[in-house]
């Protein structure tokens, strides 16, 4: 979808929106539309229960004086309480109702914006909204009825303002973060027979054009290296194993980078230790991690971010053959502390632990925080409205709590302890991969949280926002590509020079 720019105009569309505020649903603007449809907008309000409710909608039809044959409002909510999540959402909830016209279409921003947001901004929110919602996975759709609702979708929309020029320069990083955000939900909706770890580190590497280094290590690589614990979870696949590392360099030389490591089990069977039946075609998704750091580092490079930044993936399918992992088997890591196996599908964490182990000692980072598909506990704690924090540095935690304030992508800061930590001691190694089922996702950040040496560290576990989440206004996919923009945040707002 095609989104622009321009002054505010009634020559064009053929469906023309307009967002309004509940405090003062017929001012300006649309003030004087309801002039020109002689009182037939106002007089639809009278007998609707249109309020101007964030979230509600009103469409007329073939109001006459007007030339747009459809005439939409959509609900902001008051004018204090607006944020720019409300105006992306308004922009979604647009694309929604319209998506499948092939009119032109325009929105009127012009005075939905407050006090703490600017007019071009809110038009740039406006757009970024609709940009998201337009995001469709169908390539593997062949019939002709698919093909002709592809046909008919949403080819192009103008934003209006008066504040055109101010709208695209603060859209312009938007949109770069727009396509690393349908770069990350593209993984993760992928199907497993073709993303395997070796496509999926091909695609990445496909990211250096944006001026990334990228480097891959092989099982022969890592081998050399110790990575017993991320080696022992893929032994079983006929899919090579892989480690990417990507790197952004917009920062001083002399300084430390930031460092993101993500969970990519491209297929999750739960090994030998297999998952029930029911459900586990989602496990493709398992990779939803390692799919959120490579959308960061690629808005990072798009955008031309002014850090430091690391992005580490660790890459394995997780399969019950005859050479696959058993419980109860003792595995090495990189760091040279003993695994004991409990169960084979508490496999993300011995992925993370090697990954994490490479990271702080090749990078020596300022912080790292990891991204895993890691627990079903999390979202019998959370839901899948909050992704779960765990975290050993009070600054950094807060500063994604903030960061996912800001961006919708919110986190819960979950407890840690030695009581926790206690859970994972074995009597026959130096630790066992699982806690038990009683605080399942605190005891596998304990876990992780022995890999990370004194390097300030921070855990999201976003086993129920990176896939399957529930539908939103800016997100109908079943891969969300959560984790994209709460990173983005944290360090535009705290770490870029």
């Amino acid at each position: 979808m095609n989104i622009s720019f321009a002054d505010v105009s009634l020559t064009k569309p053929g469906v023309l929106a307009l967002l309004v505020c509940e405090d003062s649903v017929l001012s300006g603007f649309a003030a004087d539309l309801d002039r020109k449809a002689d009182g037939a907008i106002k007089r639809a309000i009278k007998a609707s229960s249109f309020t101007g409710k964030s979230g509600s909608i009103l469409e007329l039809v073939a109001l006459a004086g007007i030339t747009a044959h459809r005439t939409i409002l959509i609900g902001i909510g008051k004018r204090a309480e607006l944020t720019t999540t409300i105006l992306e959402h308004a922009g979604g909830d647009l694309h929604g109702r319209i998506g499948k016209t092939k009119e032109a279409v325009a929105i009127v921003v012009d005075g939905a914006h407050s006090a703490k947001i600017e007019p071009g901004e809110a038009a740039a929110r406006v757009a970024f909204g609709a940009a998201l919602r337009s995001y469709k996975f169908d390539k593997y759709k062949t019939r002709a009825k698919d093909k002709d609702a592809a046909d008919a979708a949403l080819k192009s929309l103008t934003i209006m303002t008066k504040a055109a020029a101010a709208a695209r320069k603060a859209y312009a990083p938007l949109a770069k973060m727009t396509e690393a955000i349908y770069f990350a939900r593209d993984l993760v909706n992928e199907p497993a027979n073709v993303l395997t770890p070796v496509e999926f580190a091909k695609r990445v590497r496909g990211l250096s054009r944006l001026g990334l280094k990228i480097e891959v290590l092989g099982e022969a690589q890592m081998r050399k290296l110790g990575m017993g614990s991320l080696l022992g979870v893929g032994q079983g696949s006929v899919q090579d194993s892989q480690l990417v590392i990507m790197r952004w360099n917009g920062g001083k030389t002399t300084e430390k980078p930031v460092a993101f490591v993500g969970k990519g089990v491209c297929f999750d069977t739960g090994g030998i230790s297999i998952k029930p039946a029911a459900g586990m075609e989602d496990m493709k998704g398992d990779m939803g991690g390692a799919a959120a750091v490579a959308g960061l580092l690629y808005t990072l490079a798009a955008r031309k971010a002014k850090v430091n930044a690391i992005g580490v993936l660790g890459l394995v399918e997780n399969m019950p053959d005859g050479n696959a992992q058993r419980p109860g088997d003792i595995v090495t890591s990189m760091s040279g502390q003993t695994i004991e196996v409990i169960n084979t599908d508490a496999e993300g964490r011995l992925v993370l632990a090697d990954a994490l182990w490479y990271t702080q000692k090749r990078f020596k980072p300022k912080f790292m925080v990891d991204l895993a598909t890691l627990t079903g506990a999390i979202m019998v704690a959370l839901g899948k409205e909050y992704a779960g924090l765990f975290a050993s540095d009070d600054k950094l935690a807060s500063q994604l709590i903030e960061a996912g304030e800001a961006e919708g992508e919110k986190v819960w800061r979950m407890p840690m302890g030695p009581a926790y930590d206690k859970m994972i001691e074995s009597r026959k190694a130096d630790m066992k991969n699982t806690g038990g089922r009683d605080g399942g996702s605190i005891s596998a950040a304990q876990f992780i949280k022995r890999f990370v040496n004194d390097v300030p560290w921070a855990h999201l576990d976003v086993a129920g926002t990176a896939m399957a989440s529930p539908p939103t206004s800016i997100n109908q996919s079943w891969g969300s590509g959560w984790g994209v923009r709460i990173l983005n945040r944290l360090v535009e707002d705290y770490y870029e020079a």
